[in-house]
């Protein structure tokens, strides 16, 4: 029996993406959200004017050139919507005066590096040598969708790949002879130390060839565009609706209930979203296996990135600032009892369209930790919010020694927890997806739990399900579903681009 119906749990980037490409190939779609708009962590709001933006940095496939871009234009995210670039990746530097900015032209990347450290030549020249070989690879687009002929085309990168993928970019900052880079350097990549170089370097070399840009007016605009095509697509969406369970009869998903008790049937079921609440809550535990159980017991207790964020409306002009910046610290400041020794910086200018002219928004980000957030709010809202308060004076403090004059030009702020992000978007305790230890060779065929031991008639789509991050990734995840989908119904997948 061909299956016509389909219901999506969650309109994240996953959910809508999934939906649209259901649509397009004549399913009949009704996506639940718990939230009142669409985007789930690809979301922004408003503060006094300034739009504080919690989710993009580099949009792979923003480029039309780019491979990865047919999955932006399928959905329409980019309708309408100028793309800016930057002419860097970070601008690295500290409190002494040392500075290195990581531009985004790789003849004058590696004239820069040389220039700051001639001792280290051969190593910046190795560097740059594998973003030179990689800038017309595309990666990151070829990680998500892969086909017998890209793997034969990357057989004579192999070896580099393996180099690549076997250290971080801590291990290999250390290798720098100068001491400013070599301290610095790991944190090229928002900030991250401990991300694979290979992830680095892909992403980078995109950058380099003219990709990764950011869609003016930032996430929230990226989600109402998809939202947007979904609803023409014919697509429907029910806002205020949470899923408190996936219905189950004989082993095969028939439909789901929402927390005011109504019931909902379709023919296949798919949950886009967070993944620890669905099969944990939503299917209470019965459909899995260790690798998957594994995977969410390995992270569900560990510090997250960028799990807090803190945000300023500044009214400053900030268009003569780099997009992003690594301030080494003179002196640590201490964030949940931790030491931490730089501060990861956004610069936003009006350009963007997230603040009024002349203006701009700075966001700097931070290693978190739930259980540190819940006990506090346990407490009592004062402490919860003193300590927030707490944190923004540190940040403006440091921050005045590079921005002179910026506390008083702070009109708005706001500063996010993992409990703000589980409250306000269902993440279980705030969790980001994150990659998981499980085979590349996993992730890149069918994710980590598309489907469920056990279970018929149920799939996953997204970041949890795929094991990855990324935005273009899930974007990619709900097109790969859907075809799928067509091919277990014995129906011709078909797309086509919005208007």
């Amino acid at each position: 029996m061909t299956r016509k119906s389909v219901i999506v749990i969650g309109a994240g980037i996953a959910g809508l993406s999934t939906g649209c490409y259901a649509r397009m190939n004549g399913y009949d779609v009704q996506i639940f959200e718990k939230h009142d708009k669409p985007g789930g962590m690809c979301t922004s709001w408003v503060r006094k004017g300034y739009t504080f933006d919690y989710c993009i940095h580099n949009l792979i496939g923003s480029s039309a050139t780019a491979k990865a871009h047919r999955y932006w234009a399928e959905l329409g995210a980019l309708s309408g919507t100028e793309v800016l670039t930057f002419g860097e990746m970070v601008q690295l530097e500290d409190q002494k005066g040392n500075r290195v900015d990581i531009v985004s032209d790789v003849d004058a990347l590696e004239r820069r590096l040389i220039e700051r450290a001639p001792a280290d030549a051969d190593l910046v020249r190795e560097y740059v040598g594998v973003l030179r070989k990689l800038r017309k690879v595309e990666v990151m687009a070829l990680m998500l969708d892969m086909k017998p002929l890209d793997q034969l085309s990357l057989l004579p990168k192999l070896g580099l790949f393996k180099k690549l993928g076997s250290i971080t970019a801590s291990q290999f900052s250390d290798k720098f002879q100068d001491e400013f880079l070599r301290r610095s350097f790991r944190y090229v990549q928002y900030g991250i130390s401990e991300i694979p170089m290979i992830a680095h370097v892909g992403m980078f070399a995109a950058v380099l060839s003219g990709d990764g840009g950011w869609p003016q007016g930032g996430s929230l605009t990226l989600s109402r565009n998809i939202e947007k095509r979904y609803l023409e697509l014919g697509g429907k969406i029910a806002y205020k609706s949470k899923v408190q369970k996936v219905l189950v009869e004989n082993g095969m998903a028939t439909g789901v209930r929402l927390i005011d008790g109504s019931e909902h049937r379709a023919d296949v079921v798919i949950s886009a979203a967070d993944g620890y609440s669905t099969v944990y809550t939503m299917l209470e535990g019965r459909y899995l296996n260790d690798t998957i159980r594994s995977y969410y017991n390995e992270w569900v207790s560990k510090d997250q990135d960028f799990g807090l964020e803190v945000f300023l409306g500044v009214a400053r002009d900030l268009e003569q600032e780099p997009h992003a910046l690594c301030i080494l610290l003179d002196e640590p400041i201490v964030i949940e009892g931790v030491k931490v020794p730089k501060l990861d910086v956004e610069v936003l200018s009006s350009a963007t369209g997230v603040a009024p002219n002349g203006k701009g928004v700075i966001k700097v980000v931070f290693k978190s930790g739930y259980d540190y957030w819940k006990g506090l709010r346990d407490k009592g809202k004062e402490e919860y919010y003193a300590e927030k308060e707490r944190i923004v004076e540190q940040v403006l403090r440091e921050l005045e020694k590079r921005f002179p004059g910026l506390r008083g030009q702070v009109e708005a702020k706001d500063v996010i927890t993992p409990v703000t992000t589980e409250r306000y978007l269902g993440a279980y305790r705030g969790l980001q997806a994150w990659p998981s230890k499980v085979e590349m060779s996993t992730l890149m065929k069918e994710g980590l739990s598309t489907t469920l031991p056990g279970l018929e008639g149920f799939y996953m789509v997204g970041q949890y399900a795929q094991g990855t991050i990324g935005l273009t990734t899930v974007a990619a995840a709900g097109r790969k579903l859907v075809k799928r989908l067509c091919k277990e119904d014995g129906k011709k997948f078909q797309t086509s681009d919005a208007p």
